[in-house]
């Protein structure tokens, strides 16, 4: 990572919209950008650790989760629906898994249309190795405190359930 800025270009936004007669809307663009900012420090720090591993995050996820569906093995279209991802963005990830030997494709037993996505245990074992390293370098160490974790956890929720991500009984949002 480059050099930290002498000062805080997000803040240094912020008055300038309010300078520009934007004040009404200052403060949600300065919480969004540094959101935005966040999610790439975040994600980059994140890349950095799998990169060891031949993984991008997008690939880990894709692991991940075949790695805990019960038989190893998910449609293509539930993974993209789960993963909140485009079903390209799946197909692309699926190739370079398969190209690695870490998943293959299966024909569904009764549903010629739909293409299963099965992890190998080569894919196992290394989902297993990379999220202990996750584990151990990112998500305790995350940089937030435990209330602020809580906090963000309650606030994205509610953010994410009012947008129409998922539909759930109120408590699960704790709104």
């Amino acid at each position: 990572m480059s050099q930290p800025l002498p000062r805080d270009p997000i803040l240094e936004a912020q008055h300038n919209w309010e300078r520009h007669g934007w004040g009404d809307v200052a403060e949600p663009m300065a919480a969004i950008t540094a959101l935005m900012r966040t999610q790439q420090i975040i994600l980059q720090r994140a890349e950095g650790v799998l990169k060891p591993f031949g993984l991008t995050f997008a690939r880990y996820e894709m692991l991940a989760l075949l790695s805990f569906a019960r038989d190893g093995k998910l449609a293509m279209n539930k993974a993209s629906a789960l993963l909140q991802v485009h079903a390209t963005s799946v197909t692309n990830a699926v190739d370079r898994l398969e190209k690695a030997g870490l998943v293959a494709r299966d024909k569904h037993p009764t549903d010629k249309r739909t293409t299963l996505i099965a992890i190998s245990q080569k894919g196992r074992d290394l989902a297993a190795d990379a999220t202990e390293e996750l584990n151990k370098s990112i998500f305790s160490e995350s940089g937030f405190s435990d209330r602020d974790i809580s906090t963000l956890i309650r606030i994205f929720a509610k953010f994410r359930k009012d947008a129409g991500d998922f539909s759930a009984p109120e408590h699960a949002a704790n709104t």
